[in-house]
């Protein structure tokens, strides 16, 4: 039989072909109409089938076909935002549209009614669907804005990339922050901190350097997710900390990293990136004018107003006026309670309890800055027995605790889910022990009486899984305690020696600051 028997017309296939197309919504197709006429035109009726789904798969795999509920997304972020960066990178990859809104104002924006209506955590970055519905935190919706393939190639690959977006957020991000904050003069400087956090970045390094040096990328054969947010999560890092000889000690991370920041979909994202030849070092006066900016910003609003509202009213009477008392100056605050003066306010229960004497603040600060020989003596001179208490918690399940980098992560995840007690808190925790042979336990100071986690739901995460005993402040055996917790010496119930300890001062927003 002559071919041109079996073949069907143009026009009827080609509409036919458009068809499936527009009904399937899954894809959303580029395509070159002359390009898909040329190919459809000279199709033998018997092979249009297996044609047709080999056209699907060579769209799908140059990635011409796009999902159409991620096209026309709006991202609210700040300028060179890093979380950012992790969504518009995947978008590039996926082919997802974004728009990042223009008219977005950091501290104004996200704190207006009609924001927090739709994030209620008044946090960025933050996304609006297109079809109208929002998600926030940086990984949830890179996680949204990826393609099939940056999720993981099957189960197995999806798990690790999964791993390593946790080892991104509870390992790198806290370490990074850590150390670049008061490198660039956003964070008081602590040099014991400081040091801390150091090792905290060489220790996180070298995991990834370890996995990278037979791995091209940190999951499977191509780029994924784990990727993306782990060099976002880096850069500050990479630009403002690792100097040349600080690289040198992780090659492998460092191929990896220029690998990740020179391929196209990155670099449309990330511009003008400069790797840092000398570490940025803290400056008082910078951190006194971010300091003044993040603390006044509300108080001269404020003053503002009253100015504008002072000239509109008419006196109708002569009064005489009083001289008016001079404030006095607030305590500034650190970058942790810059961040937070943004968010929506919640109340705090401590509230409801008697002030009392002792200082946290002023604590804290001595604790940081003195050697345990002088702030131990000084904590007792200033404590309030009457209206704060001390207590001791204890893992109730050390024979589930095998690789001492996880039981930090037990610790740290707690610290950062209880951040919002670190005005009225204090606690200093040690890990005892060894892989598989370890146990965790710590002394807590806080205001009132009675168990604290109560007060709030927001609290209540992991306070069950301790045991709690009220410790009598008055006791030598208290005392000896907390001289033996708050150096970090000593051992546990089974003569087990510290093998690393976490302090938690709740003065900052970085939730893990190891000391070892």
């Amino acid at each position: 039989m002559d071919s041109s028997h079996v073949r069907i017309q143009f026009p009827h296939l080609f509409l036919l072909f458009w068809e499936h197309l527009q009904r399937d919504r899954k894809i959303h197709a580029y395509v070159n109409i002359g390009f898909v006429h040329s190919f459809l035109r000279r199709l033998h009726i018997c092979t249009w089938i297996c044609a047709f789904k080999m056209y699907r798969k060579v769209l799908r795999k140059h990635q011409f076909i796009k999902c159409n509920r991620r096209t026309l997304s709006t991202l609210y972020t700040y300028p060179n935002n890093f979380r950012a960066y992790k969504g518009l990178i995947a978008a590039q990859y996926s082919g997802a549209q974004v728009k990042v809104a223009s008219d977005f104002v950091f501290g104004e924006t996200n704190k207006t009614e009609a924001f927090l209506k739709k994030f209620p955590s008044g946090k960025v970055p933050a996304l609006q669907t297109a079809d109208g519905k929002y998600l926030f935190e940086s990984n949830a919706i890179a996680y949204y804005l990826s393609n099939a393939q940056l999720k993981g190639a099957n189960d197995f690959e999806k798990a690790e990339v999964l791993q390593w977006l946790e080892f991104a957020e509870n390992e790198l991000l806290p370490a990074a922050c850590a150390l670049v904050f008061p490198s660039i003069s956003i964070m008081q400087y602590n040099k014991n901190n400081f040091e801390a956090a150091k090792e905290d970045v060489r220790r996180a390094l070298g995991v990834l350097n370890a996995r990278l040096l037979d791995h091209t990328y940190l999951v499977g054969e191509r780029i994924t997710l784990a990727d993306i947010v782990c060099f976002a999560n880096l850069l500050n890092l990479y630009e403002h900390v690792l100097d040349p000889a600080f690289r040198a000690t992780v090659v492998n991370v460092n191929r990896w990293f220029l690998t990740i920041l020179n391929q196209p979909q990155v670099k449309a994202v990330v511009k003008d990136f400069k790797l840092c030849t000398k570490p940025s070092q803290f400056d008082a006066k910078k951190f006194a004018e971010y300091q003044g900016k993040s603390g006044g910003q509300q108080q001269q609003q404020q003053q503002q107003q009253q100015q504008q509202q002072q000239k509109k009213e008419k006196p109708q009477k002569e009064k005489k006026e009083q001289p008016k008392k001079e404030k006095e100056p607030e305590e500034e605050m650190d970058a942790a309670e810059a961040a937070l003066s943004l968010e929506p306010k919640t109340k705090d229960p401590f509230d409801a309890m008697p002030k009392g004497t002792f200082n946290f603040d002023d604590f804290k600060r001595f604790y940081s800055n003195e050697e345990e020989a002088k702030s131990i003596p000084y904590f007792w001179e200033k404590f309030d027995p009457e209206n704060y208490s001390i207590w001791y918690g204890e893992y109730k399940y050390p024979e589930e605790l095998t690789k001492v980098f996880m039981s930090c992560n037990l610790i740290t995840g707690m610290f950062q889910r209880l951040d919002k007690m670190r005005k009225q808190a204090f606690a200093s925790v040690c890990l005892f022990g060894e892989d598989n042979n370890s146990t965790i336990s710590g002394i807590w100071v806080w205001r009132g009486q009675d168990l604290a986690f109560t007060l709030s739901p927001d609290w209540q995460v992991d306070y069950e899984v301790y045991d709690w005993k009220k410790l009598d402040a008055k006791s030598e055996e208290t005392k000896k305690l907390v001289a033996q917790y708050f150096s970090w010496t000593g051992t546990d119930k089974a003569g087990l020696l510290p093998t690393s300890s976490l302090n938690k001062c709740f003065t900052t927003n970085i939730p893990k600051a190891y000391q070892y």
